[in-house]
C-alpha cells in the first residue's frame, strides 16, 4: 500500500536522527514490515528510546507540518508482530502523555482511535492474546477516549465493547489489566446506547462484584469502577435492572461502611462516587422508592450531619442533600383546592384562556396534586434549580420572542375606534376647553381654587370631597369597621352584628392584647423645622395624661387643627445629626418641644363603630387579644364600661398626608369580596421611613442547607411534628382556631391581606400558605398578615411554602418587612426589614399540572425566614413589600386637595367603576393660567400632556410609593414643581387595579387575568379600568393631542435598581435577524432622552438595565400598545426594584419608601429637563443619544432583555448556593475538579496518592 512520505517542519534539520529513523520506517512497505520483523523491531525500539530520553525528539514528531504521526500509525496498521506493535504503542503513549490535549487531538484527527480499535479486535481473535498488548491498548484508549467525541460509536461499530467486557470477565482478579479496562469502560458508558448494551451484557452486575467494603488496597480500581457504574446507572434501563436486583441496599451499606471507616477523610472521592451512583439511580421512580424503603433518608441524613463540622466534606453533604430532597415523598399542599378561598362571580366567562379553563374544570377534580404520584422521571430528570441554566434556556427562547415583523414595529396608521364612540371621554378633558371666564384670579397662594359652575361640571368636581359623605353614610349602615385603638370594650358592650360580624367578633377574642401605651412621645429627631415661630406654637401644646377629661379632648381637637399650619414646615429629609442608634432605643429626645400623642376613645363607640384594641391579657403568657380583658393595671376599663382614654401616636405630626380617622372613613367605602371589617394597624397608624440605612442581608454560609435538613427531619422524626392548623381561611366561619395559648395567632382579614393558612409544624415553626388571586389558581407572591401571641426572645421560623417563581431576590439580600404595633405606640410607626437565615429554595410540595399550566412534575418553592420578637404582648405584621392599600390612596388623594392653591389646577374624576364596585380615580394636575386672557388660555390649553399610571399589578406596591412621590412633588410649592405644572398637563391614573389591591391579589384583577395583558382588546365588563384608560388615550390621539410621555409604574422582583423599558424599531432590528432597509428603521432617538436624564439625576436609576426591544410576548402590554396604537414614542414601563441597589449612591442597600418617593420626584425633575431638551433649536442631545446607542451595540445583550414570563426578565444574578446544592446537576467545581476534568488520569490518582496527603 502507498505510505506517506516523511516531511519535516521548516527549521528542523533534515539530518535529525529521529527524522532519519522515521524515514527508514516509512520506507518499509507492508510486505517488508512482515518479512523483516527484526529490522522493524530495531527501528521502532530506537525511536522509542529517543523519545523517552530526548524531549526534543517528541516535539519533532508532533511538530506542525511533520508527517511523523501518519508514519507511526501506518506502521502500526501494517505490522503483525506483537513486539513491534508494543514498541509503537509505547511510542504513542510517550508522545500523548507529554503533549496532553493538543497531541491527543492530533492523534484523533489522524484516525488513531480507529487503528487502536482495529488492533484490539484483531488481537482478541487469537487463541491467547498478549496480556501486555491488551494492557497497552486499553491504557492508550483511556487517554484518547475523553478527547474523541465519537469514541463510543467507534467502539460499538468495531466490536471493541465486547472485547473489553469479555477481557474483564475472563480476568476479574487481574487488577493490573482490570484498571485500564475499567478506565475505557468508563468512557464507553458515557454513550447512552453503549450503556444500555453494556447493561444487557451483565456489566452492571460485574461492577458490583468489583466494588466492595472499605479497604486501603486497590482504591484507584474501586474509584474507577464506581465512576463506570455511575455512568451506566444514568440509563433508566440499567437503573431499573439494578433496582430489580436489589442493589440499592448494597450501595447504601457500602457507602455507610466507607463513611464510618474513612476517619481521616482520605477517600472522599470514593465516597462521593457512591453518592453519584445513588443519585443517578434515584432519577427513576423505582430508584426513589427503593431508596426510601432501604432507609436511605436516615442513612444519608445521619452521615451528612456527621460531616457538617468538616468544611472539606461539603461536596458529600451537598450530594446527600440533593438525593434526599429528590427522594423526599412529594407532599400535598394542605388545601382542599388551589383556587382562591374567595369566590367572585364574573358577569361572563371569557371564551379562552386560564379563566375559561378554570371554570370549565369538572366538579370534583383534585387540582392540588396530580393523580400520578411522582410523574415517573419527569421531575427528577428535568429538575434544576440553577438560575444560570434557566437563563440559558430563556436565552434560546428569547430570540424567538423578539418581534421580527417590521410592519408591527411601526405605529398603526388608522384609528381603531370611530371618534363618535370616543366623544363621551371629552368630559375628562375639560381643561382643553376651559375659558375661566367666571374665575377670579388671585395672586395669593394661600387662596384655594374656586371654579365657577359654568367652568366645572359635576363630573369634574373633586373626587373625594363631593362623593365622600354620601357614600360613607350608606356604608356605615351596611357594616361595622373594626378600628385599631388601644382599648377594647367589654364583651357585654360589643354591638350585635350579622352572622359574619359575630364570627369576626369571635376572632377578635383571640387577637393579641396590649399593655398600656408607653409614655415616651413620638421621636421627631428625624424631622426639622424651618421656622422659629413654629417652635413657640409647639410649646403651648397641653400635656396629655391618663385622666384627661372629655373637655380636654375638645381642646385637643382644636390644638390639632392649630397644628395643621405647623405641619407645612416639616421636612422629611434626614438631618445630618440624626443618630440611628438613639432612634432605635426609643428614648425621649431631650428638649423635644412636642408630645406627639393623641387621645382615642376606646370602648364602644367611635360614631357607632366597633373598636379594636392593641391589648393583651396579663395571664396569657404572650397570648392573644381578648375583648374586654384588662390591659394591665393602668388604664384598665372600669366595671361601668365607660370609655378609658389611652395615648396613641399621632402620626399625622410626621405624616402630613396621613390621617388615621380619614383612613377609617375611606375604608368604609372600600368594597372587598370577603367584606373585610377590620383595619390593619400599619395602615391606620401610617409609616414613617426610618432614618437608619438597611443594608442588603449578607448570606450566611450553609443557611439553605441547614433549612433543607430541618425539612428532611420531618420525615425522619415524624413524632416531632405537630401539624396543627392555627389559621385557615377555608373555615369561613372562624379562620382563627382556638388554642391553649401555645401557638401564634394569625390574621389576614383586612384590606390587601394575604394569608390563607397557617400550620404549626414545630413549637416555634410555622408553614404558611398564600391565597391564590381571585378567579385564579396561582400567583402566590404577595403576602401581608398579622401575628400575635408571641414570646419575647424566642426565635420563630416561618415558611411560605407555595411560592412559584424559580428564584427570588430573597436569595440575594432582600428581607421581608415587619411592623410592630408596640413600636408604633412607642413613637416609631414604621416598617423595617427583618428576617435572619433567609433563603428561597425548591421544596417537596407537589404542584399539580393544572396549577403549572399543563407541566407535570413541578414543585413549589419555600421562602423561609426566622425572626425574634422584642416586645411582650405585641402585634406584628409581615409583608412582602411596603403595603399601600386602595384606602390609603383615597386618603392620600383627599389630603392632596388640602395642598391645592389658587395657582394649582387639580381635578379628580371617577374614570369608571371596577368589577368589585370600587371607583378608579383619574387626576388632572397642571398650573392655572395667569389670567383669562386669550394668550394665557391658549398657552394653558396647548400644554403637552403627560400620562402616568401605576399599580396594574397589586403585589407591586413599590409602584404606588413611587406614584406618591410623583403626586406630592406635583402638588408642591417649589419653583420646580410650579415650572413643571406650567409646562405640562398631567393625566394620572394612580391605581389601575383597585380590586386586586383591596383583595390581596398579587397580579390579577377580579377577572382572574393580568390586566397588563389586556391592552390590545380590553373588555369593558371584565377589564373596565384598562378599557376606559385606553379609550382616554384613543380620544387624545383622535384630537391630535397624544401624550408626549406615557409611563406605567411597575415593580420588579428579580432585579435590582430602577430602570425602564421602552420601544424602538431600530434597537429591535439590531437585536434580531430582520432584513430591513434604512427607511424601515428610521426613527427619532428621543425615546432615550428621559431614561438618560434619569440615569444622571436619580441615584437609584440604572441605564444599563434599560431595554428598548419589542417582544411578541409583550404586544398586549400598556407600553407596546400605547407606542404602537396611540403613537406615543416615549411610552415606557418604569420598573422599581423590590430589593435594593447594586450601583450608585444606594449600592448595597435595600430600598425603602424614602428612596421610592424620591424616585417619583426625580421622575418629575427629569420631565422638566426633557422640556428644555425638546426645544425647537435643541437637537444636540439626539446626536449624543445616537452615540450612546452605537456604543452599546458592542456590548453583549443580556438574556434578561427578553421575557416570556410575566413582565419581568429572568433573574440574572448567578445562583451561588455556597455548596448548598439546590442545583441537582451542577456540582461545586474547585480548581482540582476542573483539572480533573481536563485530565481523567489525575482523577484516578487522587484516590491513592493525592487524597492521602489531605488533612
Amino acid at each position: 500500500m502507498n505510505k506517506p512520505k516523511m516531511s519535516t517542519e521548516k527549521g528542523v534539520p533534515s539530518n535529525s536522527r529521529i527524522v532519519m529513523l522515521l524515514g527508514q520506517l516509512e520506507r518499509m512497505t507492508g510486505e517488508a514490515m512482515v518479512k523483516d520483523v527484526e529490522t522493524a523491531r530495531q527501528v521502532t525500539g530506537k525511536i522509542l528510546h529517543l523519545i523517552q530520553t530526548q524531549e526534543r525528539s517528541g516535539r519533532e514528531v508532533m511538530s506542525k507540518g511533520s508527517t511523523g504521526m501518519e508514519v507511526i500509525l501506518s506502521s502500526l496498521k501494517n505490522t503483525q508482530d506483537v513486539q513491534t506493535t508494543l514498541n509503537i504503542l509505547s511510542i504513542l503513549t510517550e508522545l500523548l502523555t507529554a503533549g496532553r490535549g493538543r497531541r491527543v487531538g492530533l492523534f484523533v484527527s489522524k484516525g488513531g482511535t480507529g487503528v487502536l480499535f482495529q488492533i484490539l479486535t484483531t488481537a482478541m481473535k487469537e487463541m491467547a492474546p498478549s496480556e501486555e498488548l491488551m494492557l497497552q491498548l486499553h491504557s492508550l484508549l483511556a487517554k484518547v477516549g475523553p478527547k474523541d467525541r465519537k469514541f463510543g460509536v467507534k467502539a460499538r461499530l468495531t466490536g471493541a465493547l465486547n472485547v473489553t467486557v469479555n477481557l474483564m470477565k475472563q480476568k476479574p482478579q487481574n487488577a493490573k489489566l482490570l484498571l485500564p479496562c475499567l478506565q475505557v469502560l468508563r468512557v464507553y458508558s458515557t454513550n447512552s446506547v453503549n450503556a444500555i448494551s453494556l447493561g444487557k451484557n451483565g456489566v452492571v452486575e460485574l461492577m458490583f462484584k468489583i466494588i466492595g467494603p472499605y479497604s486501603k488496597k486497590n482504591t484507584t480500581l474501586i474509584k474507577v469502577a464506581l465512576d463506570a457504574l455511575g455512568a451506566l446507572l444514568k440509563s433508566k434501563t440499567n437503573g431499573r435492572r439494578a433496582m430489580e436486583s436489589k442493589y440499592m441496599p448494597v450501595l447504601l451499606a457500602l457507602y455507610l461502611d466507607w463513611h464510618r471507616n474513612d476517619m481521616r477523610h482520605r477517600h472522599m472521592l470514593i465516597r462521593k462516587a457512591f453518592l453519584v451512583c445513588i443519585r443517578n439511580v434515584t432519577n427513576i421512580k423505582l430508584g426513589r422508592k427503593a431508596f426510601v424503603d432501604s432507609d436511605g433518608m436516615r442513612i444519608l441524613y445521619n452521615s451528612s450531619v456527621e460531616c457538617l463540622s468538616v468544611r472539606t466534606l461539603d461536596p458529600l453533604v451537598n450530594m446527600s442533600s440533593l438525593i434526599m430532597r429528590k427522594c423526599f415523598p412529594k407532599n400535598r399542599l394542605p388545601l382542599p383546592t388551589i383556587k382562591s378561598a374567595f369566590l367572585f362571580e364574573l358577569p361572563h366567562i371569557p371564551v379562552a384562556g386560564p379563566v375559561a379553563q378554570l371554570y370549565s374544570q369538572p366538579a370534583g377534580v383534585d387540582d392540588v396534586v396530580d393523580v400520578s404520584d411522582d410523574n415517573e422521571e419527569t421531575e427528577a430528570d428535568t429538575e434544576n434549580d440553577s438560575e444560570n441554566d434557566e437563563d440559558e434556556k430563556n436565552h434560546h427562547a428569547t430570540n424567538d420572542d423578539i418581534e421580527t415583523d417590521i410592519n408591527k414595529l411601526h405605529p398603526k396608521k388608522s384609528p381603531s375606534r370611530p371618534f363618535e364612540e370616543l366623544r363621551v371621554y371629552e368630559r375628562f378633558f375639560m381643561e382643553l376647553n376651559e375659558d375661566f371666564q367666571g374665575h377670579t384670579f388671585e395672586s395669593s397662594k394661600s387662596t384655594t381654587t374656586t371654579l365657577s359652575p359654568s367652568s366645572v361640571s359635576s363630573s369634574s368636581s373633586a373626587y373625594f370631597t363631593s362623593s365622600l359623605s354620601s357614600s360613607l353614610s350608606s356604608s356605615r349602615s351596611s357594616r361595622a369597621i373594626i378600628v385599631p385603638t388601644a382599648q377594647s370594650p367589654s364583651p357585654k358592650h360589643i354591638p350585635n352584628t350579622s352572622s359574619q360580624g359575630d364570627c369576626k367578633a369571635t376572632k377578635g377574642q383571640n387577637t393579641q392584647a396590649y399593655p398600656p401605651a408607653s409614655q415616651t412621645p413620638l421621636k421627631v429627631d428625624n424631622v426639622h423645622l424651618t421656622k422659629d415661630q413654629d417652635k413657640k406654637e409647639w410649646a403651648n401644646i397641653p400635656s396629655l395624661g391618663g385622666d384627661t377629661s372629655l373637655a380636654s379632648l375638645t381642646c385637643l381637637k382644636k390644638t390639632e387643627q392649630e397644628l395643621a399650619h405647623v405641619l407645612e414646615s416639616f421636612s422629611l429629609e434626614e438631618p445630618g445629626a440624626v443618630n440611628a442608634e438613639d432612634e432605635t432605643k426609643g428614648g425621649k429626645q431631650l428638649g423635644s418641644p412636642i408630645n406627639t400623642s393623641r387621645m382615642k376613645q376606646s370602648p364602644l363607640l367611635l360614631e357607632g363603630i366597633v373598636t379594636r384594641r392593641v391589648g393583651g391579657s396579663g395571664g396569657s403568657g404572650g397570648g392573644g387579644s381578648n375583648w374586654g380583658s384588662d390591659c394591665g393595671s393602668e388604664g384598665a376599663e372600669d366595671e361601668g364600661g365607660e370609655g378609658a382614654l389611652l395615648e396613641v401616636p399621632d402620626t399625622a405630626l410626621l405624616l402630613s398626608l396621613h390621617d388615621p380617622d380619614l383612613y377609617v372613613e375611606m375604608v368604609k367605602d372600600t368594597h372587598s369580596v370577603p367584606q373585610y371589617a377590620e383595619v390593619a394597624y400599619p395602615d391606620y397608624f401610617g409609616h414613617v421611613a426610618p432614618t437608619f440605612r438597611e443594608p442588603l442581608l449578607e448570606r450566611v454560609y450553609g443557611v439553605q442547607r441547614c433549612k433543607i435538613f430541618q425539612d428532611i427531619e420531618r420525615l425522619i422524626h415524624p413524632n416531632d411534628i405537630l401539624d396543627k392548623v392555627v389559621y385557615d381561611l377555608d373555615m369561613s366561619c372562624c379562620p382563627v382556631v382556638e388554642d391553649d395559648g401555645e401557638s401564634l395567632k394569625f390574621n389576614s382579614q383586612f384590606e390587601s391581606g394575604n394569608l390563607r393558612k397557617a400550620v404549626q409544624v414545630r413549637k416555634f415553626e410555622y408553614d404558611l400558605v398564600l391565597n391564590s388571586d381571585i378567579n385564579s389558581n396561582h400567583y402566590h407572591q404577595w403576602f401581608y398578615f398579622e401575628v400575635s401571641g408571641m414570646r419575647v426572645g424566642t426565635t420563630y421560623r416561618f415558611n411560605i411554602i407555595n411560592c412559584e417563581k424559580s428564584n427570588s431576590q430573597f436569595n440575594y439580600g432582600m428581607q421581608v418587612l415587619i411592623y410592630s404595633v408596640q413600636e408604633a405606640i412607642g413613637g416609631r410607626p414604621r416598617w423595617v426589614r427583618t428576617g435572619a437565615d433567609l433563603c428561597y429554595y425548591k421544596n417537596h410540595f407537589a404542584r399539580s399540572s393544572i396549577a403549572a399550566g399543563g407541566q407535570k412534575g413541578k414543585s413549589y418553592y419555600t421562602l423561609t425566614f426566622s425572626t425574634t420578637f422584642s416586645h411582650k404582648d405585641d402585634v406584628c405584621y409581615f409583608a412582602y413589600h411596603y403595603p399601600y392599600t386602595y384606602s390609603t390612596l383615597k386618603m392620600h388623594l383627599a389630603k392632596l386637595e388640602e395642598l391645592r392653591t389658587s395657582h394649582i389646577y387639580l381635578r379628580q374624576d371617577i374614570l369608571c367603576e371596577t368589577l368589585g364596585g370600587n371607583s378608579c380615580p383619574l387626576l388632572t394636575i397642571t398650573a392655572m393660567p395667569e389670567s383669562n386672557s386669550n394668550d394665557h388660555i391658549c398657552q394653558f390649553r396647548n400644554r403637552p400632556i403627560i400620562f402616568l399610571s401605576a399599580r396594574v399589578h397589586p403585589g407591586e406596591t413599590n409602584a404606588s410609593w413611587v406614584m406618591k412621590g410623583t403626586l406630592e412633588f406635583l402638588m408642591g410649592t417649589s419653583p420646580m414643581a410650579a415650572a413643571l405644572r406650567e409646562a405640562y398637563i398631567f393625566k394620572i391614573v394612580p391605581m389601575l387595579n383597585p380590586d386586586g389591591v383591596v383583595n390581596g391579589n398579587h397580579r390579577c384583577s377580579l377577572s382572574g387575568e393580568d390586566l397588563n395583558r389586556q391592552w390590545q382588546n380590553p373588555n369593558p365588563e371584565l377589564h373596565p379600568t384598562i378599557y376606559h384608560t385606553k379609550s382616554l388615550l384613543q380620544y387624545l390621539a383622535h384630537i391630535q393631542r397624544a401624550p408626549l410621555v406615557s409611563c406605567d409604574y411597575h415593580g420588579h422582583s428579580r432585579k435590582k435598581n430602577v430602570f425602564m423599558y421602552g420601544c424602538s424599531v431600530k434597537e429591535t432590528v439590531w437585536h434580531s435577524n430582520i432584513n430591513a432597509t434604512t427607511s424601515d428603521i428610521h426613527e427619532d432617538l428621543g425615546y432615550r432622552a428621559l431614561p438618560k436624564i434619569l440615569s444622571q439625576i436619580a441615584p437609584a436609576f440604572s441605564m444599563a438595565s434599560c431595554s428598548f426591544v419589542v417582544e411578541r410576548s409583550k404586544e398586549s402590554t400598556a407600553r407596546v400598545v400605547v407606542w404602537r396604537e396611540i403613537g406615543v414614542q416615549r411610552s415606557y414601563t418604569m420598573e422599581s426594584t423590590l430589593c435594593g441597589c447594586d450601583q450608585g449612591k444606594y449600592k448595597g442597600l435595600q430600598i425603602g419608601t424614602r428612596e421610592l418617593e424620591e424616585m417619583g420626584a426625580q421622575f418629575c425633575v427629569a420631565l422638566l429637563r426633557l422640556k428644555r431638551l425638546t426645544g425647537i433649536h435643541n437637537h444636540q442631545h439626539l446626536l449624543d443619544l445616537e452615540n450612546d446607542i452605537i456604543g452599546m451595540q458592542t456590548k453583549v445583550v443580556s438574556s434578561s432583555t427578553y421575557v416570556l414570563e410575566e413582565d419581568e426578565p429572568s433573574f440574572l444574578e448567578a445562583v451561588d448556593y455556597s455548596a448548598e446544592s439546590t442545583d441537582e446537576d451542577a456540582e461545586p467545581e474547585t480548581e482540582q475538579s476542573s483539572e480533573v476534568q481536563k485530565n481523567p488520569d489525575l482523577l484516578d490518582q487522587l484516590s491513592d496518592s493525592e487524597t492521602n496527603n489531605r488533612d
